[in-house]
């Protein structure tokens, strides 16, 4: 059952932040972490809430671990190369553990939300001292206290359909744009994703809480927020007064933050009715990210994806007809078990026939525990890269058409940060492109109109508009 955390349960916390803090203050220098969040924008977005808690203990920042008296990893579970990265990671750590013993090593995140991970990093990796899953994050104080006050080592892992905490403090990693979720955790169940074990049980935000959090972000100066959820087209259903994400949508581009956009939107939920909303609410982005998979009806059935290539398509070309110049993003799987030429064919075709702005590409990774890791799998690896090669080939064909196509427009470009080359600034269009230009940095943060000169692979090359 989904459980939001009390406030009783988050001034508990609150007061452990003190004891910390006060722990921290007695030291002759500030103390320094090292956080690093591996994965997903939500993974970056609950970083962004553990520096938060870290900053008001006493803590300031490093990026480098050499120098820190306290590294996190908020870890990722989705591929088995993300949690190879992390066990390096973590190895390579030990040696800093034996120069300074006072070093506090923790590691959380959906990684180790899975037992045989949680296990495997207790008994291996006696360097960590808090390992902790993705339900307690809002406990990291007690559980740095208890280190600190009784050199207590911490394994807190607990079972859970998820919980909501809200009202944790935030560092944001920028300025110009934020992250927002609206939503946690996944009923999808997806035969290849780890994502509902590890993550817990859909669950909404409430709507008026979401709308707070932008209004705050606006007051601030925020440009463009980025609404998350594993399935944004769900948001709502479990509320005590259900909503919609349409009305949610509405509701914040009633706030006034120029632009909003939002991921990730499942196909089987993604409706005619939200493409009418994108269409109708000038300030979100026209842009869709609409995770496809595969171009297979026969693997769509075995992955568990609840839609037909046939319906995509339906919402691709409606999309077209009611979004002029709406761009489209996908993520595809190459090498689930069982793929067979003629599947890999046909998701070729159906890349060319939608013609993707971007497309997030990964071959096949076993998660155990899930239903697709007891499926035969007799495709050779090298099978399975020669098919990823052949796909990229394609994509980056169609990619550089595409924005090619874009030069000679003048567009209005959120200006982000500095570009490849000196001298210039880079940032990103309302379709997702990124452009650079010359221009003084000063417009750092701010939106400018940029003419579209021509383009550098995928990214496009341009010179300021003079108002």
């Amino acid at each position: 059952m989904t459980k939001e955390i009390n406030k009783e349960e988050l001034l508990v916390q609150q007061e452990y932040i003190e004891k910390v803090k006060a722990i921290n203050a007695k030291r002759e220098q500030m103390p320094l972490a090292h956080v690093h969040s591996f994965g997903c924008q939500q993974n970056v977005s609950d970083g962004e809430k553990i520096k938060g808690m870290l900053a008001q203990m006493g803590y300031g920042f490093t990026p480098e671990t050499a120098f820190a008296d306290l590294i996190l990893f908020n870890t990722c579970a989705v591929r088995e190369n993300a949690e190879d990265r992390v066990f390096g990671n973590i190895g390579a750590l030990k040696k800093l553990k034996e120069k300074n013993r006072n070093l506090i090593i923790a590691v959380g995140g959906c990684m180790v939300q899975q037992e045989h991970i949680a296990q495997r990093m207790k008994k291996s990796f006696p360097q960590v001292d808090i390992i902790f899953g993705t339900h307690v994050m809002h406990t990291l104080p007690q559980m740095i206290y208890e280190k600190l006050s009784e050199n207590r080592r911490t394994l807190s892992i607990p079972e859970s359909d998820g919980v909501i905490a809200e009202g944790l403090p935030v560092i944001r990693e920028s300025k110009v744009k934020a992250s927002v979720p609206i939503m946690y955790g996944c009923n999808n169940f997806c035969t290849y994703c780890i994502v509902p074990y590890v993550r817990g049980r859909e669950r909404s935000r409430e709507m008026s809480a979401i709308v707070a959090e932008a209004e705050a972000l606006r007051d601030s100066g925020v440009k463009e927020i980025m609404l998350l959820g594993q399935n944004v087209n769900s948001y709502g259903k479990g509320l005590q007064t259900p909503v919609t994400f349409a009305q949610l949508l509405k509701a914040l581009d009633d706030v006034g933050i120029p632009r909003i956009r939002f991921m990730t939107s499942h196909p089987k939920d993604a409706s005619f009715k939200l493409i009418d909303t994108i269409a109708a609410q000038p300030k979100i982005c026209k842009h869709l990210h609409l995770p496809v998979q595969c171009g297979s009806d026969r693997l769509l059935v075995q992955m568990n994806r609840h839609y037909t290539v046939e319906h995509y398509l339906e919402l691709i070309e409606y999309a077209r007809k009611k979004v002029p110049g709406i761009t489209f993003s996908s993520d595809i799987i190459v090498g689930f078990p069982g793929e067979t030429e003629e599947d890999f064919q046909k998701t070729l075709e159906l890349v060319q026939k939608v013609g993707y702005m971007q497309l997030f590409t990964f071959i096949y990774s076993k998660r155990t525990g899930t239903k697709a890791a007891d499926m035969p799998d007799p495709t050779p690896r090298k099978e399975k890269t020669d098919r990823m090669t052949r796909l990229l080939k394609v994509q980056d064909d169609i990619a550089m058409a595409l924005v090619k196509a874009q030069v000679g427009q003048t567009v209005r470009v959120l200006v982000e940060g500095y570009g490849r080359n000196e001298g210039t600034l880079s940032g990103r269009l309302d379709n997702n492109l990124t452009v650079e230009f010359k221009a003084d940095p000063a417009l750092m943060g701010s939106y400018a109109m940029v003419r579209l000169t021509g383009a550098r692979a995928t990214v496009l090359l341009g010179e300021l508009v003079e108002s």
